[in-house]
Protein backbone atom coordinates (compact mmCIF):
# COMPACT_ATOMS: atom_id res chain seq x y z
CA UNK A 1 0.00 0.00 0.00
CA UNK A 2 2.87 2.29 0.88
CA UNK A 3 4.55 2.12 -2.48
CA UNK A 4 0.76 3.02 -4.15
CA UNK A 5 1.04 6.77 -2.31
CA UNK A 6 4.78 6.90 -2.84
CA UNK A 7 5.30 9.52 -5.41
CA UNK A 8 6.62 8.52 -8.82
CA UNK A 9 10.17 9.32 -9.48
CA UNK A 10 11.02 12.71 -12.39
CA UNK A 11 11.73 11.29 -15.58
CA UNK A 12 14.99 12.01 -16.60
CA UNK A 13 14.98 14.47 -19.71
CA UNK A 14 17.63 13.46 -22.24
CA UNK A 15 20.18 15.16 -22.94
CA UNK A 16 19.85 18.82 -25.00
CA UNK A 17 21.37 17.91 -28.76
CA UNK A 18 24.11 20.02 -29.08
CA UNK A 19 25.13 19.16 -32.66
CA UNK A 20 21.67 20.44 -34.04
CA UNK A 21 21.75 23.80 -31.56
CA UNK A 22 25.27 24.92 -32.88
CA UNK A 23 24.04 24.16 -36.79
CA UNK A 24 20.96 25.71 -36.56
CA UNK A 25 22.76 29.25 -34.77
CA UNK A 26 25.25 29.28 -37.85
CA UNK A 27 24.66 31.76 -40.45
CA UNK A 28 22.70 29.34 -43.37
CA UNK A 29 24.77 29.98 -46.83
CA UNK A 30 22.25 30.26 -49.54
CA UNK A 31 22.49 27.99 -52.29
CA UNK A 32 20.58 30.30 -54.78
CA UNK A 33 22.41 32.60 -57.23
CA UNK A 34 21.56 36.48 -56.09
CA UNK A 35 18.88 37.84 -58.89
CA UNK A 36 20.38 39.83 -61.61
CA UNK A 37 19.22 43.12 -61.96
CA UNK A 38 16.93 43.76 -64.96
CA UNK A 39 18.95 44.93 -68.12
CA UNK A 40 18.11 45.97 -71.42
CA UNK A 41 19.79 44.23 -74.14
CA UNK A 42 19.92 44.78 -77.64
CA UNK A 43 17.55 41.41 -78.62
CA UNK A 44 15.09 41.97 -75.62
CA UNK A 45 11.57 42.56 -76.19
CA UNK A 46 10.56 46.17 -74.77
CA UNK A 47 6.53 46.67 -73.69
CA UNK A 48 4.85 49.45 -75.47
CA UNK A 49 3.58 52.13 -73.09
CA UNK A 50 0.49 51.38 -74.27
CA UNK A 51 0.22 48.12 -72.20
CA UNK A 52 1.99 49.76 -69.18
CA UNK A 53 -0.51 52.03 -69.42
CA UNK A 54 -3.36 49.31 -69.69
CA UNK A 55 -1.85 48.17 -66.66
CA UNK A 56 -1.55 50.92 -64.62
CA UNK A 57 -5.26 51.89 -65.24
CA UNK A 58 -6.14 48.08 -64.05
CA UNK A 59 -4.68 48.56 -60.65
CA UNK A 60 -6.51 52.25 -60.53
CA UNK A 61 -9.43 50.71 -61.31
CA UNK A 62 -8.79 47.75 -58.73
CA UNK A 63 -7.87 49.97 -56.35
CA UNK A 64 -10.39 52.16 -56.38
CA UNK A 65 -13.25 49.05 -56.18
CA UNK A 66 -11.60 48.09 -53.55
CA UNK A 67 -11.74 51.55 -51.73
CA UNK A 68 -15.24 51.71 -52.52
CA UNK A 69 -15.83 48.23 -51.09
CA UNK A 70 -14.17 49.01 -47.70
CA UNK A 71 -15.52 52.80 -47.34
CA UNK A 72 -18.34 53.67 -45.22
CA UNK A 73 -21.87 55.02 -45.39
CA UNK A 74 -20.51 58.73 -44.54
CA UNK A 75 -17.94 58.17 -46.55
CA UNK A 76 -19.89 56.97 -50.02
CA UNK A 77 -22.47 59.49 -49.33
CA UNK A 78 -19.44 62.24 -49.47
CA UNK A 79 -18.44 60.80 -52.97
CA UNK A 80 -21.70 60.73 -54.76
CA UNK A 81 -22.03 64.73 -53.55
CA UNK A 82 -18.93 65.70 -54.62
CA UNK A 83 -19.78 63.05 -58.07
CA UNK A 84 -23.01 65.37 -58.46
CA UNK A 85 -21.17 68.25 -57.99
CA UNK A 86 -18.77 67.71 -60.90
CA UNK A 87 -21.62 66.49 -63.26
CA UNK A 88 -23.64 69.73 -62.26
CA UNK A 89 -20.23 71.44 -63.39
CA UNK A 90 -19.92 69.75 -66.77
CA UNK A 91 -23.45 71.09 -67.66
CA UNK A 92 -22.79 74.25 -67.07
CA UNK A 93 -19.48 74.36 -69.00
CA UNK A 94 -21.00 72.97 -71.86
CA UNK A 95 -23.55 75.47 -71.96
CA UNK A 96 -20.81 78.56 -71.46
CA UNK A 97 -19.59 79.79 -73.91
CA UNK A 98 -15.90 79.78 -75.03
CA UNK A 99 -13.95 82.33 -73.48
CA UNK A 100 -16.47 83.62 -70.82
CA UNK A 101 -15.27 83.09 -66.59
CA UNK A 102 -18.47 82.77 -64.93
CA UNK A 103 -16.97 80.64 -61.76
CA UNK A 104 -19.15 83.10 -59.52
CA UNK A 105 -21.78 82.60 -61.86
CA UNK A 106 -21.37 78.93 -61.57
CA UNK A 107 -21.44 78.74 -58.11
CA UNK A 108 -24.53 80.54 -57.82
CA UNK A 109 -26.11 78.52 -60.70
CA UNK A 110 -24.69 75.00 -59.02
CA UNK A 111 -26.38 75.91 -55.22
CA UNK A 112 -29.33 77.25 -56.86
CA UNK A 113 -29.86 73.76 -58.60
CA UNK A 114 -29.05 72.22 -55.42
CA UNK A 115 -31.35 73.92 -53.39
CA UNK A 116 -34.56 73.39 -55.95
CA UNK A 117 -33.55 69.66 -56.32
CA UNK A 118 -33.66 69.42 -52.14
CA UNK A 119 -36.96 71.43 -52.13
CA UNK A 120 -38.58 69.46 -54.80
CA UNK A 121 -37.54 65.92 -53.33
CA UNK A 122 -38.71 67.03 -50.03
CA UNK A 123 -42.26 68.37 -51.90
CA UNK A 124 -42.11 71.67 -50.26
CA UNK A 125 -42.96 75.19 -51.65
CA UNK A 126 -39.49 76.53 -53.09
CA UNK A 127 -40.42 78.73 -56.30
CA UNK A 128 -42.17 82.05 -55.02
CA UNK A 129 -43.36 83.51 -58.34
CA UNK A 130 -46.60 85.13 -58.11
CA UNK A 131 -45.56 88.88 -57.68
CA UNK A 132 -42.93 89.08 -60.85
CA UNK A 133 -45.83 88.28 -63.37
CA UNK A 134 -47.84 90.59 -65.08
CA UNK A 135 -51.46 89.33 -65.45
CA UNK A 136 -53.25 92.03 -66.93
CA UNK A 137 -51.15 92.41 -69.95
CA UNK A 138 -51.45 88.73 -70.54
CA UNK A 139 -52.23 87.51 -74.38
CA UNK A 140 -54.87 85.51 -75.62
CA UNK A 141 -54.83 83.03 -78.57
CA UNK A 142 -58.03 80.68 -79.25
CA UNK A 143 -57.69 77.76 -81.22
CA UNK A 144 -60.67 75.21 -82.01
CA UNK A 145 -62.05 72.59 -84.23
CA UNK A 146 -65.81 71.74 -84.92
CA UNK A 147 -66.17 69.99 -82.34
CA UNK A 148 -68.71 69.61 -78.84
CA UNK A 149 -67.90 71.08 -75.58
CA UNK A 150 -64.25 70.62 -74.85
CA UNK A 151 -64.55 68.58 -71.84
CA UNK A 152 -60.35 68.51 -70.30
CA UNK A 153 -56.90 69.48 -71.36
CA UNK A 154 -53.21 68.10 -70.81
CA UNK A 155 -49.77 69.36 -71.81
CA UNK A 156 -47.16 67.63 -72.43
CA UNK A 157 -44.23 70.12 -74.14
CA UNK A 158 -44.90 70.88 -76.81
CA UNK A 159 -48.43 69.83 -77.33
CA UNK A 160 -51.79 70.00 -76.19
CA UNK A 161 -54.01 67.67 -75.68
CA UNK A 162 -57.92 68.55 -75.84
CA UNK A 163 -60.54 65.99 -75.27
CA UNK A 164 -64.51 66.59 -76.01
CA UNK A 165 -68.26 65.33 -75.27
CA UNK A 166 -68.45 64.16 -79.30
CA UNK A 167 -65.22 61.65 -77.98
CA UNK A 168 -62.73 63.74 -80.28
CA UNK A 169 -58.98 63.52 -79.02
CA UNK A 170 -57.22 66.49 -80.68
CA UNK A 171 -53.24 67.01 -80.44
CA UNK A 172 -52.08 70.41 -80.71
CA UNK A 173 -48.44 71.61 -81.38
CA UNK A 174 -47.37 74.90 -79.43
CA UNK A 175 -45.10 77.10 -81.51
CA UNK A 176 -43.63 79.94 -79.93
CA UNK A 177 -46.22 82.92 -79.51
CA UNK A 178 -48.39 81.46 -82.32
CA UNK A 179 -51.44 79.79 -82.91
CA UNK A 180 -50.65 75.97 -81.81
CA UNK A 181 -51.33 74.09 -84.80
CA UNK A 182 -53.38 71.09 -85.08
CA UNK A 183 -51.24 68.07 -85.86
CA UNK A 184 -53.83 64.24 -85.29
CA UNK A 185 -57.06 63.61 -83.73
CA UNK A 186 -59.29 60.95 -83.39
CA UNK A 187 -62.66 60.26 -83.02
CA UNK A 188 -64.52 57.83 -81.16
CA UNK A 189 -67.24 55.13 -82.43
CA UNK A 190 -70.75 55.26 -82.26
CA UNK A 191 -72.53 54.18 -78.85
CA UNK A 192 -72.93 50.68 -77.96
CA UNK A 193 -70.22 49.65 -80.54
CA UNK A 194 -68.56 47.64 -77.78
CA UNK A 195 -66.14 45.97 -79.84
CA UNK A 196 -64.37 49.23 -80.85
CA UNK A 197 -61.01 49.87 -79.25
CA UNK A 198 -61.82 53.80 -78.74
CA UNK A 199 -64.17 55.72 -76.36
CA UNK A 200 -68.14 54.89 -77.22
CA UNK A 201 -69.27 57.69 -75.41
CA UNK A 202 -68.43 61.25 -73.93
CA UNK A 203 -65.09 61.62 -73.29
CA UNK A 204 -64.48 63.81 -69.78
CA UNK A 205 -60.60 63.36 -69.10
CA UNK A 206 -57.42 63.36 -70.60
CA UNK A 207 -53.66 63.28 -69.16
CA UNK A 208 -50.28 63.07 -70.85
CA UNK A 209 -47.63 61.62 -69.27
CA UNK A 210 -44.02 63.61 -68.65
CA UNK A 211 -41.88 61.83 -70.80
CA UNK A 212 -44.12 62.13 -73.92
CA UNK A 213 -44.87 58.47 -74.21
CA UNK A 214 -48.77 57.56 -73.45
CA UNK A 215 -52.23 60.17 -73.63
CA UNK A 216 -54.44 58.51 -71.44
CA UNK A 217 -58.66 59.49 -71.66
CA UNK A 218 -61.43 58.41 -69.52
CA UNK A 219 -64.89 58.79 -70.65
CA UNK A 220 -68.63 57.91 -69.46
CA UNK A 221 -68.55 54.23 -71.44
CA UNK A 222 -66.40 53.07 -68.22
CA UNK A 223 -63.35 53.02 -70.23
CA UNK A 224 -59.37 54.17 -69.91
CA UNK A 225 -58.02 53.88 -73.10
CA UNK A 226 -54.21 54.43 -73.60
CA UNK A 227 -52.80 55.99 -76.43
CA UNK A 228 -49.47 56.40 -78.49
CA UNK A 229 -48.64 60.15 -77.88
CA UNK A 230 -47.13 60.13 -81.35
CA UNK A 231 -49.53 58.43 -83.28
CA UNK A 232 -52.92 58.61 -81.19
CA UNK A 233 -53.59 54.67 -81.79
CA UNK A 234 -55.02 52.79 -78.84
CA UNK A 235 -52.62 51.11 -76.81
CA UNK A 236 -54.64 48.98 -74.28
CA UNK A 237 -58.65 49.68 -73.13
CA UNK A 238 -59.14 48.95 -69.41
CA UNK A 239 -62.57 48.24 -68.32
CA UNK A 240 -61.93 47.54 -64.60
CA UNK A 241 -64.22 51.00 -63.73
CA UNK A 242 -67.90 50.16 -63.32
CA UNK A 243 -69.40 53.77 -64.07
CA UNK A 244 -68.07 56.84 -65.92
CA UNK A 245 -64.37 57.60 -65.37
CA UNK A 246 -64.08 61.14 -64.13
CA UNK A 247 -60.17 62.40 -63.54
CA UNK A 248 -56.76 60.74 -64.59
CA UNK A 249 -53.72 62.36 -63.11
CA UNK A 250 -49.61 61.21 -63.48
CA UNK A 251 -47.30 61.00 -60.97
CA UNK A 252 -44.73 63.39 -61.51
CA UNK A 253 -41.73 62.24 -63.97
CA UNK A 254 -43.08 58.81 -63.89
CA UNK A 255 -45.86 56.38 -65.87
CA UNK A 256 -47.60 55.42 -62.48
CA UNK A 257 -50.96 56.81 -63.34
CA UNK A 258 -54.21 58.03 -60.89
CA UNK A 259 -57.56 57.37 -61.91
CA UNK A 260 -60.97 58.34 -60.35
CA UNK A 261 -64.22 57.29 -61.39
CA UNK A 262 -68.08 57.90 -60.58
CA UNK A 263 -68.14 54.37 -58.70
CA UNK A 264 -66.60 56.28 -56.12
CA UNK A 265 -63.20 54.49 -56.45
CA UNK A 266 -59.74 55.38 -57.01
CA UNK A 267 -57.39 53.43 -58.96
CA UNK A 268 -53.71 52.58 -59.42
CA UNK A 269 -51.64 52.18 -62.70
CA UNK A 270 -48.33 51.53 -64.15
CA UNK A 271 -48.47 52.25 -67.79
CA UNK A 272 -44.69 50.96 -68.13
CA UNK A 273 -46.29 47.45 -67.51
CA UNK A 274 -49.66 48.52 -68.89
CA UNK A 275 -51.01 46.98 -65.78
CA UNK A 276 -53.33 47.35 -63.06
CA UNK A 277 -51.81 47.45 -59.64
CA UNK A 278 -55.06 48.48 -56.89
CA UNK A 279 -57.82 50.04 -56.04
CA UNK A 280 -58.47 52.94 -53.03
CA UNK A 281 -62.13 52.61 -50.93
CA UNK A 282 -63.51 55.55 -49.37
CA UNK A 283 -65.36 57.79 -51.03
CA UNK A 284 -69.32 58.19 -50.36
CA UNK A 285 -70.23 59.43 -54.03
CA UNK A 286 -69.05 59.75 -56.63
CA UNK A 287 -65.30 61.38 -57.02
CA UNK A 288 -64.96 64.48 -59.34
CA UNK A 289 -61.29 65.56 -59.43
CA UNK A 290 -57.95 63.79 -58.91
CA UNK A 291 -54.59 65.23 -58.45
CA UNK A 292 -51.12 64.31 -57.70
CA UNK A 293 -47.43 65.28 -57.38
CA UNK A 294 -44.21 63.40 -57.38
CA UNK A 295 -44.72 62.02 -53.93
CA UNK A 296 -46.33 58.70 -54.06
CA UNK A 297 -49.88 60.08 -53.04
CA UNK A 298 -52.84 61.44 -54.49
CA UNK A 299 -56.09 63.88 -53.89
CA UNK A 300 -59.46 63.28 -54.34
CA UNK A 301 -62.86 65.06 -54.26
CA UNK A 302 -65.80 63.56 -53.32
CA UNK A 303 -68.44 65.53 -54.65
CA UNK A 304 -71.76 65.44 -52.66
CA UNK A 305 -69.54 63.21 -49.37
CA UNK A 306 -67.73 67.20 -49.44
CA UNK A 307 -64.46 65.84 -48.60
CA UNK A 308 -61.55 65.80 -49.91
CA UNK A 309 -59.35 62.50 -49.35
CA UNK A 310 -55.36 62.49 -49.04
CA UNK A 311 -54.52 58.88 -50.18
CA UNK A 312 -51.22 57.46 -48.85
CA UNK A 313 -50.54 54.73 -51.43
CA UNK A 314 -47.27 53.51 -49.90
CA UNK A 315 -48.73 53.42 -46.26
CA UNK A 316 -52.23 52.37 -47.64
CA UNK A 317 -53.88 54.58 -45.57
CA UNK A 318 -55.88 58.10 -46.22
CA UNK A 319 -56.34 61.35 -44.84
CA UNK A 320 -60.18 62.56 -44.85
CA UNK A 321 -60.65 67.11 -44.56
CA UNK A 322 -64.35 67.87 -44.50
CA UNK A 323 -65.55 70.46 -46.33
CA UNK A 324 -69.17 72.60 -46.00
CA UNK A 325 -68.50 75.29 -44.73
CA UNK A 326 -69.76 78.80 -45.85
CA UNK A 327 -66.76 80.64 -45.57
CA UNK A 328 -65.35 83.18 -43.13
CA UNK A 329 -67.63 85.67 -43.83
CA UNK A 330 -70.98 83.96 -43.73
CA UNK A 331 -72.15 84.49 -46.90
CA UNK A 332 -75.07 81.99 -46.58
CA UNK A 333 -73.88 80.11 -49.66
CA UNK A 334 -74.02 76.14 -48.09
CA UNK A 335 -71.38 74.12 -49.91
CA UNK A 336 -73.12 71.20 -51.69
CA UNK A 337 -70.34 69.41 -53.53
CA UNK A 338 -66.97 69.48 -53.75
CA UNK A 339 -65.87 69.42 -57.48
CA UNK A 340 -61.86 69.92 -58.34
CA UNK A 341 -58.64 69.50 -56.63
CA UNK A 342 -54.92 70.91 -57.77
CA UNK A 343 -52.03 70.05 -55.70
CA UNK A 344 -49.51 73.01 -54.63
CA UNK A 345 -46.80 70.43 -53.46
CA UNK A 346 -47.29 67.38 -51.17
CA UNK A 347 -48.87 69.00 -48.35
CA UNK A 348 -50.31 71.62 -49.87
CA UNK A 349 -53.68 71.40 -52.15
CA UNK A 350 -56.84 73.83 -53.22
CA UNK A 351 -60.04 72.29 -53.93
CA UNK A 352 -63.28 74.41 -55.61
CA UNK A 353 -66.80 73.76 -55.16
CA UNK A 354 -70.06 74.60 -56.19
CA UNK A 355 -71.07 77.41 -53.76
CA UNK A 356 -68.23 79.43 -55.60
CA UNK A 357 -65.46 78.74 -52.49
CA UNK A 358 -62.04 77.86 -52.74
CA UNK A 359 -60.71 76.47 -49.89
CA UNK A 360 -56.98 75.97 -49.64
CA UNK A 361 -56.08 72.99 -47.44
CA UNK A 362 -52.56 71.36 -45.27
CA UNK A 363 -51.93 68.00 -44.61
CA UNK A 364 -51.70 69.12 -41.12
CA UNK A 365 -54.68 70.69 -40.94
CA UNK A 366 -58.49 69.07 -40.24
CA UNK A 367 -60.15 72.58 -41.93
CA UNK A 368 -59.27 75.06 -44.30
CA UNK A 369 -56.37 76.98 -43.49
CA UNK A 370 -57.33 79.96 -46.35
CA UNK A 371 -61.33 80.46 -47.83
CA UNK A 372 -62.50 82.39 -50.76
CA UNK A 373 -66.47 82.76 -50.52
CA UNK A 374 -67.87 83.48 -54.46
CA UNK A 375 -64.73 83.62 -55.95
CA UNK A 376 -66.22 84.01 -59.63
CA UNK A 377 -68.73 86.47 -57.99
CA UNK A 378 -72.40 85.68 -57.64
CA UNK A 379 -75.38 86.05 -60.50
CA UNK A 380 -79.38 86.14 -60.16
CA UNK A 381 -80.47 82.86 -62.43
CA UNK A 382 -83.50 84.60 -64.17
CA UNK A 383 -84.24 88.44 -65.04
CA UNK A 384 -87.12 90.38 -63.86
CA UNK A 385 -89.62 89.06 -66.60
CA UNK A 386 -88.11 85.78 -67.07
CA UNK A 387 -89.08 84.23 -63.83
CA UNK A 388 -92.88 84.67 -64.83
CA UNK A 389 -95.79 84.56 -67.38
CA UNK A 390 -97.71 87.19 -65.86
CA UNK A 391 -97.81 90.23 -67.64
CA UNK A 392 -97.52 91.88 -64.70
CA UNK A 393 -94.23 90.67 -62.61
CA UNK A 394 -93.61 93.01 -59.62
CA UNK A 395 -95.55 91.05 -57.38
CA UNK A 396 -92.99 88.04 -58.20
CA UNK A 397 -90.20 87.89 -55.98
CA UNK A 398 -87.16 87.48 -57.76
CA UNK A 399 -84.96 84.23 -57.50
CA UNK A 400 -82.28 84.39 -55.11
CA UNK A 401 -78.91 85.43 -55.79
CA UNK A 402 -76.35 82.79 -56.66
CA UNK A 403 -72.88 82.00 -56.72
CA UNK A 404 -71.16 80.04 -59.63
CA UNK A 405 -69.59 77.06 -59.34
CA UNK A 406 -65.70 76.85 -59.86
CA UNK A 407 -65.49 74.46 -62.49
CA UNK A 408 -61.49 74.03 -62.79
CA UNK A 409 -58.39 74.76 -60.63
CA UNK A 410 -54.77 74.36 -61.85
CA UNK A 411 -51.60 75.05 -59.71
CA UNK A 412 -48.36 75.73 -61.00
CA UNK A 413 -46.09 72.75 -59.20
CA UNK A 414 -44.10 73.76 -55.77
CA UNK A 415 -45.07 77.60 -56.83
CA UNK A 416 -47.11 80.05 -54.93
CA UNK A 417 -49.42 80.50 -57.96
CA UNK A 418 -52.80 78.73 -58.96
CA UNK A 419 -55.75 79.62 -61.36
CA UNK A 420 -59.50 78.89 -61.14
CA UNK A 421 -62.19 79.16 -63.91
CA UNK A 422 -65.90 79.17 -63.58
CA UNK A 423 -68.56 80.57 -66.34
CA UNK A 424 -68.37 84.38 -65.64
CA UNK A 425 -65.90 84.95 -68.47
CA UNK A 426 -62.44 84.98 -66.54
CA UNK A 427 -60.05 82.74 -65.35
CA UNK A 428 -58.45 84.83 -62.01
CA UNK A 429 -55.00 84.22 -60.86
CA UNK A 430 -54.20 83.47 -56.99
CA UNK A 431 -51.16 84.03 -55.23
CA UNK A 432 -50.34 81.96 -51.61
CA UNK A 433 -48.47 84.29 -48.81
CA UNK A 434 -45.31 83.10 -47.80
CA UNK A 435 -46.34 81.77 -44.77
CA UNK A 436 -49.00 79.28 -46.90
CA UNK A 437 -51.52 81.01 -44.51
CA UNK A 438 -53.66 83.65 -46.98
CA UNK A 439 -54.87 83.33 -50.03
CA UNK A 440 -54.49 87.16 -52.18
CA UNK A 441 -56.18 87.79 -55.42
CA UNK A 442 -53.87 88.42 -58.29
CA UNK A 443 -56.61 90.14 -60.73
CA UNK A 444 -58.35 88.21 -63.83
CA UNK A 445 -55.80 87.17 -66.57
CA UNK A 446 -55.71 89.29 -69.41
CA UNK A 447 -57.74 92.40 -67.92
CA UNK A 448 -56.16 95.48 -67.91
CA UNK A 449 -55.96 96.42 -63.64
CA UNK A 450 -57.30 99.55 -64.64
CA UNK A 451 -61.00 97.55 -65.36
CA UNK A 452 -60.34 94.75 -62.80
CA UNK A 453 -62.20 95.39 -59.55
CA UNK A 454 -60.64 92.16 -58.35
CA UNK A 455 -57.39 93.26 -57.86
CA UNK A 456 -58.17 94.65 -53.78
CA UNK A 457 -61.65 93.66 -53.85
CA UNK A 458 -63.29 90.09 -54.82
CA UNK A 459 -66.16 91.05 -57.17
CA UNK A 460 -69.63 89.66 -55.57
CA UNK A 461 -71.64 92.40 -58.07
CA UNK A 462 -74.97 90.61 -59.87
CA UNK A 463 -73.90 90.40 -63.27
CA UNK A 464 -76.00 88.35 -65.52
CA UNK A 465 -73.79 85.76 -67.90
CA UNK A 466 -75.80 86.28 -70.34
CA UNK A 467 -74.97 89.88 -71.11
CA UNK A 468 -72.13 90.53 -73.25
CA UNK A 469 -68.77 92.10 -72.15
CA UNK A 470 -66.18 93.09 -74.53
CA UNK A 471 -63.73 92.67 -71.33
CA UNK A 472 -65.05 88.83 -71.29
CA UNK A 473 -61.26 86.68 -72.80
CA UNK A 474 -63.12 83.18 -72.41
CA UNK A 475 -66.66 83.32 -73.14
CA UNK A 476 -68.51 80.01 -72.02
CA UNK A 477 -67.66 77.29 -69.11
CA UNK A 478 -64.31 76.82 -68.21
CA UNK A 479 -64.04 73.17 -67.95
CA UNK A 480 -60.57 72.28 -67.44
CA UNK A 481 -57.40 74.17 -67.01
CA UNK A 482 -53.50 73.58 -67.32
CA UNK A 483 -50.33 75.79 -66.46
CA UNK A 484 -46.88 75.11 -67.54
CA UNK A 485 -43.33 77.28 -68.60
CA UNK A 486 -43.51 78.51 -71.99
CA UNK A 487 -41.33 75.91 -74.09
CA UNK A 488 -39.27 79.05 -75.79
CA UNK A 489 -38.92 81.09 -72.62
CA UNK A 490 -38.54 80.03 -69.17
CA UNK A 491 -39.93 83.23 -68.03
CA UNK A 492 -42.72 83.17 -69.00
CA UNK A 493 -45.85 81.12 -68.08
CA UNK A 494 -48.84 79.80 -70.09
CA UNK A 495 -52.33 78.96 -69.03
CA UNK A 496 -54.60 77.02 -71.55
CA UNK A 497 -58.30 76.74 -70.63
CA UNK A 498 -60.82 74.11 -72.41
CA UNK A 499 -64.30 75.76 -72.58
CA UNK A 500 -67.45 74.60 -74.13
CA UNK A 501 -71.10 75.56 -73.94
CA UNK A 502 -71.87 73.11 -71.52
CA UNK A 503 -70.63 71.76 -68.25
CA UNK A 504 -68.25 68.72 -68.29
CA UNK A 505 -70.35 66.18 -66.39
CA UNK A 506 -74.15 67.32 -67.78
CA UNK A 507 -76.25 69.83 -70.06
CA UNK A 508 -78.16 71.36 -66.91
CA UNK A 509 -76.89 74.67 -68.44
CA UNK A 510 -75.94 76.36 -71.34
CA UNK A 511 -73.79 79.04 -71.77
CA UNK A 512 -72.94 81.35 -74.77
CA UNK A 513 -69.90 81.31 -76.14
CA UNK A 514 -67.90 79.02 -78.15
CA UNK A 515 -66.08 75.31 -78.12
CA UNK A 516 -62.72 75.80 -78.00
CA UNK A 517 -59.48 76.08 -76.22
CA UNK A 518 -57.57 79.36 -75.15
CA UNK A 519 -54.23 79.70 -74.30
CA UNK A 520 -52.63 82.87 -72.30
CA UNK A 521 -49.12 83.69 -71.83
CA UNK A 522 -48.23 85.78 -68.63
CA UNK A 523 -44.80 87.77 -69.41
CA UNK A 524 -42.88 88.87 -66.18
CA UNK A 525 -43.55 92.43 -65.25
CA UNK A 526 -39.34 93.24 -65.44
CA UNK A 527 -39.85 92.24 -69.45
CA UNK A 528 -42.60 94.78 -70.08
CA UNK A 529 -40.44 97.61 -68.06
CA UNK A 530 -37.70 97.09 -70.34
CA UNK A 531 -39.90 97.03 -73.40
CA UNK A 532 -41.59 100.22 -72.42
Amino acid sequence: MSSFFTTPKKRKSSAPDTSRSKRSKAPRESTKKPARKPTVEDDEDISSGSDVEKNAALTDEEVEDEEEKNETAAERRLRLAQQYLENIQEEIDADEAVGFNAEDVDREIIASRLKDSVAEKKGKVYRFLAATYDYSKATASKFRMDTKTVASVAVCLPHIYTVTKDRYIVKWKIDGWKKPKRVAYVRGSRKYDVDHDGHIDDILTVAASSDGKFVVTGGKDHRMIVWDAETLKPLRVFKQHRAAVTGLAFRRNTNQLYSCSADRTCKVWSLDELAYIETLFGHQDEILGIAALAAERCVTVGSRDRTARLWKVVDETQLVFRGGGEGKRGNGFAEGSMDCVSMVDDDHFVTGSDNGMICFWSVHKKKPVATIPAAHGTYIPLAQGEQTAEEVSTDVPLPPVRPREITALAALPYSDIFFSGSYDGYIRAWQISEDKRKVLPLGRVGVPVANSTEVMEIDTQDNDTKKEDPERNVKGIINGLAVFEAPDSEEDLAVVAGVGKEFRLGRWASMEGQNSAVIFRIRKASMYAGSE
